[in-house]
């Protein structure tokens, strides 16, 4: 499996799935969120109505309508409280229920975000360590997903990813 990272906006990416850093309600927010429901379509927002929401750290998919990504993958990353309420597990469970739900969808091509690391505050460099380690360890055992992106948008998260990919 190929991993990679690059800089660009996730919404333009020509992938089977992209993932959505949604909030529990999956009926779109800011950031990531709101620009995967605004570049997608009014129809995301009428699929994510039927899905009652996502758990923290868990992973639900939809269509990916007006986006060039056939699907999109919604996961609630935990909010960052100093680490003592399980952040770490939750977050990398994002990264697993993300994949088994690529891998369950017979995808190849999957791009995240760094979830979390926007408003919900979780360090980002301690983020790209525990999304590095648990798509590394996915790979492993992975029969359809061919191709990971770790898609950022700033240069400090570039430099990041890259180090760690190395």
């Amino acid at each position: 499996m190929l991993i990679e990272v690059i800089k660009e906006d996730i919404t333009k990416l020509q992938v089977d799935a992209i993932v959505n850093a949604a909030n529990n309600s999956l009926l779109g927010g800011g950031g990531v969120d709101g620009a995967i429901h605004t570049a997608a379509g009014e129809e995301l927002l009428k699929e994510c109505r039927t899905l009652n929401g996502c758990k923290t750290g868990e992973a639900k998919i939809t269509k990916g309508y007006k986006l060039p990504a056939k699907f999109v993958i919604h996961t609630v990353g935990p909010v960052w409280e100093g680490g003592k309420n399980s952040e770490d597990k939750l977050l990398a469970n994002c990264y697993i229920n993300s994949l088994k739900l690529a891998e369950e969808n017979n995808l190849e091509t999957i791009a995240f975000p760094a979830i979390s690391t926007g408003v919900y505050g979780f360090p980002k460099e301690r983020a790209a360590i525990i999304a590095v380690k648990n798509v590394w360890d996915f790979s492993k055992n992975t029969k359809n997903v061919r191709k990971v992106i770790f898609c950022v948008f700033d240069d400090a998260s570039l430099l990041l990813y890259q180090k760690l990919l190395r």
